[in-house]
């Protein structure tokens, strides 16, 4: 089989860090912080959250908001973000198995390449991808036709993972086999996220 993976809140347990960066950066900018902010800004990624920074009154453009908020985040990934309960043992599982192992996120390389390989996974997966090498964004089921593509397997073939309701749907949508990923920064959307993917986990020792 074919999987591929989300990274922020799939594989590593790394939301909490970027609520935080960013909420940094709105208060820096002086940009209003609502009481659901979080949530707000949970599944929108650094571009979306870009995207909402910008509609509350950032005066720059998008590519200095998603800069800023990767360096700010950098010490993080390099140091600290683990890997999600299971998620090593169930990779070096299905690699044995001679499964193919992918990443596909919304975070930029700066950040994904190094923390991978400090938490030792980085050689198990045989592509890994940022949405900013497709210049496309989850919420494009074209993103998703052309990794099925770049991996010479039909989007029927494709096991896709993630944490964030709105892409699991996409790639659902896509013709993708979907499988939503408990996360606690989406734990209020457990129920929509079982009622739209094709199966629900709340660890990988489920997979």
């Amino acid at each position: 089989m074919t999987y591929i993976f989300d990274f922020d809140g799939t594989l590593v347990d790394s939301m909490p860090t970027f609520a935080d960066a960013m909420v940094r950066i709105f208060q820096k900018e002086g940009l209003p912080l609502p009481d659901d902010f979080i949530k707000i800004i949970t599944p929108l990624g650094y571009k979306g959250t870009a995207q909402y920074a910008i509609q509350c009154g950032y005066t720059k453009d998008i590519d200095t908001f998603v800069a800023n908020a990767a360096e700010a985040m950098v010490p993080a990934y390099l140091y600290e973000i683990p890997l999600k309960n299971d998620v090593y043992e169930k990779l070096q599982q299905l690699r044995q198995a001679g499964h193919s192992l992918n990443v596909l996120t919304a975070s930029p390389h700066v950040v994904l390449d190094p923390c991978l390989k400090r938490v030792g996974v980085y050689e198990l997966f045989d592509h890994i991808w940022s949405c900013e090498d497709f210049s496309l964004t989850k919420a494009d089921t074209l993103l998703y036709e052309k990794v099925a593509q770049a991996l010479h397997q039909e989007l029927a073939d494709c096991i896709f993972l993630d944490d964030n309701i709105g892409s699991v749907s996409t790639a659902k949508k896509a013709g993708m086999t979907a499988v939503a990923v408990y996360d606690k920064s989406s734990e209020d959307m457990v129920e929509q996220m079982k009622a739209i993917a094709d199966r629900y986990i709340y660890s990988f020792a489920e997979l």
